[in-house]
């Protein structure tokens, strides 16, 4: 018995959803780590930590949100 090749399309697309969400999360530790580490050589307690966060959670944003852009273009175009 042949497995459904719909189930591991399924699969493989729940699996790029959890990267989006990893990459999401990740940039902002990123961001906010870095901003950190400049505030602890810089002296300047809590506002790079803050800067850094409020960035990468921008950045982290409009990076999944043009990864979903591109994904639903894409999905159109097939459709036509």
């Amino acid at each position: 018995m042949k497995p459904d090749p719909g189930s591991q399309r399924e699969l493989g697309d729940g699996y790029r959803y959890v990267a989006l969400g990893i990459t999401f999360g990740l940039g902002i530790v990123l961001f906010m780590g870095g901003g950190y580490a400049a505030d602890l050589w810089l002296g300047t307690m809590p506002w790079l930590t803050m800067l850094g966060t409020v960035v990468g959670s921008g950045l982290s944003f409009l990076n999944v949100y043009a990864k979903l852009e591109q994904e639903r273009r894409g999905a159109k175009k097939e459709k036509e």
